[in-house]
C-alpha cells in the first residue's frame, strides 16, 4: 500500500468513526462536500476535509458529546449553525441547516460502507448546484463517465447473451416477425403512431433500438432508418427481419454514448427512443447533448417512456394501489436484464442471473436534461394505465422536442 492509499484509508476510517459517534446518538446525518463524492468513488486526492450535516435541532446534543475533542464554539453563518471538533488529527465540521429535515432531503442517498449504511449527498446534487466551470463538477462528470462505461460493459455482456433466442421466443422467427410487421406497420408503432404520421423520406435514428421492430415499421412507411444498440444479437435479429421485409436497415452496434458525433452531426430529421431505456443512463446530460448534436436544425426528438410515477412510486397488489418507493431516489439499482423473461427455464437453468445497473429518473429530471441541452419542448403527454385496478395511474409519457 503506497502513501496515498494509506492516507485515503486513514481518512476513510476517521470519517466512519465520526459517523459511528453520530449514529450512536440516534441523530440523522448526511456526509457533505468532497467527502460525499470520495465515498461514492470520485477521485479527489487533494482534499481530505470532512463535513457532515446533522439534524439542526440535535446540534447542541452532539456538541455536548464531542466538546472535549477540541471542539470549537458554536457558530452561525446565514441559515447554518456549525462547529468543528478534532478526531485522529482531522478537523471534522458539523453543520445544522436551520428549518430543514435531514432524513427527507431528496438529494440524500444511502451507500454501503463496511457494515454501515452511510448517507451522502448524491451526484445529482453536485451536478445541479455546481457551475459548469467548477473543476469539482468536472471530476464528478469524469466519475460518472467511468461508471457509465462500466455499466455499458455490463449491459453489453448481458444483451449479447441469448438475446436472439429471446426474441424468437417472443416474436417468432425473423420471417414470422416480418409478416406481422408487414400486415400493419402503423399498428406495430402502437401509441407512437400519432407522433410519426409524416415519416415518408425522413432520416430517423432509433437509439437503443433493440430488436428493431418499430424502426422496421417506419422503414416500410418510407423512412430511412438507422438503429443504434449495444447488442450484436439484437442486430442479427433485426437484420434478418429487415431482409425478410426486403427493406434497408443501417444497424450500428455501439454503446449510444460512443457514437462518433463527427459522422452523425446534424444528420437526422428525427431521433426516436422508446420504452425502458432511460434507466440505462446514470447521467442524462451526455445523452441530451448527443441528441441535440445529431438532429438537423428543425429536427424532432421523440421519446416515449414508462411514467416515473409507475416505475418509481406506485404499484398494484390485487386491487390495491401501494406506494412502494421513493419518487426522488437517486440511487443506482441492479435489475435482471429485460429479455430474460422470454427465455425458457431450460435456457436459464445453468446461468447466473443477468443483472445490469439502472438509474431511475423523475419526470422533471428528464424534461430538464433535454431542455438544458438546447432542445425546445413542444409537448409532454401523459397516458393513463388502462387496467381497471390501475385506473388513475399514469402509465406512459411522451416528450416531443424541437431543435431550433
Amino acid at each position: 500500500m503506497n502513501t496515498q492509499q494509506k492516507k485515503e484509508q486513514y481518512w476513510r476510517s476517521t470519517l466512519l468513526e465520526a459517523w459511528r459517534l453520530i449514529a450512536a446518538e440516534g441523530i440523522s446525518a448526511t456526509v457533505e462536500g468532497t467527502a460525499a463524492l470520495k465515498l461514492q468513488g470520485c477521485t479527489i486526492h487533494d482534499d481530505f476535509s470532512i463535513t457532515i450535516s446533522i439534524q439542526w435541532d440535535a446540534l447542541e446534543q452532539f456538541y455536548q458529546t464531542v466538546k472535549d475533542c477540541s471542539a470549537s464554539g458554536l457558530k452561525k453563518e446565514n441559515n447554518c449553525c456549525f462547529f468543528t471538533f478534532q478526531l485522529n488529527g482531522y478537523s471534522i465540521r458539523i453543520d445544522g441547516h436551520l428549518g430543514t429535515v435531514v432524513r427527507t432531503d431528496p438529494d440524500r442517498i444511502l451507500i454501503a460502507i463496511e457494515s454501515y449504511q452511510v448517507a451522502v449527498k448524491s451526484f445529482g446534487y453536485f451536478l445541479r448546484t455546481l457551475p459548469k466551470s467548477d473543476p469539482l463538477r468536472d471530476r464528478v462528470k469524469k466519475c460518472l463517465r467511468s461508471l457509465q462505461n462500466s455499466d455499458a460493459d455490463q449491459n453489453g455482456h448481458a444483451w449479447n447473451s441469448e438475446a436472439y433466442q429471446a426474441w424468437v421466443n417472443r416474436f417468432g422467427t425473423p420471417e414470422q416477425a416480418a409478416e406481422k410487421i408487414k400486415e400493419n406497420p402503423i399498428a406495430k408503432l402502437g401509441s407512437l403512431a400519432p407522433y410519426l404520421n409524416d415519416i415518408q423520406g425522413k432520416t430517423v435514428i432509433n437509439l437503443l433500438g433493440s430488436h428493431g421492430s418499430k424502426a422496421l415499421a417506419l422503414a416500410l412507411m418510407g423512412a430511412q432508418i438507422t438503429v443504434v444498440d449495444i447488442s450484436s444479437e439484437n442486430a442479427a435479429y433485426a437484420k434478418n427481419v429487415a431482409a425478410a421485409l426486403n427493406v434497408p436497415l443501417n444497424y450500428i452496434i455501439s454503446d449510444v454514448l460512443q457514437l462518433p458525433i463527427d459522422q452523425h452531426k446534424e444528420k437526422y430529421d428525427k431521433v426516436l427512443m422508446e420504452l425502458g431505456i432511460l434507466h440505462y443512463f446514470i447521467d442524462l446530460e451526455p445523452l441530451a447533448e448527443l441528441v441535440f448534436s445529431i438532429l438537423k436544425p428543425g429536427g424532432q426528438f421523440l421519446i416515449q417512456e414508462f411514467h416515473p410515477v409507475s416505475t418509481k412510486l406506485v404499484t398494484t397488489r390485487g386491487k390495491r394501489q401501494i406506494v412502494f418507493g421513493n419518487y426522488f431516489d437517486q440511487s443506482l439499482h441492479t435489475r435482471q436484464v429485460a429479455f430474460s423473461k422470454h427465455l425458457s427455464h431450460r435456457e436459464n437453468e445453468n446461468e447466473a442471473p443477468r443483472t445490469v445497473f439502472l438509474r431511475e429518473w423523475t419526470l422533471g429530471e428528464i424534461v430538464t436534461a433535454f431542455a438544458q441541452a438546447g432542445l425546445v419542448v413542444q409537448r409532454l403527454d401523459e397516458a393513463p394505465n388502462m387496467k381497471i385496478n390501475d385506473i388513475g395511474l399514469p402509465k406512459l409519457f411522451t416528450l416531443v422536442c424541437l431543435k431550433p
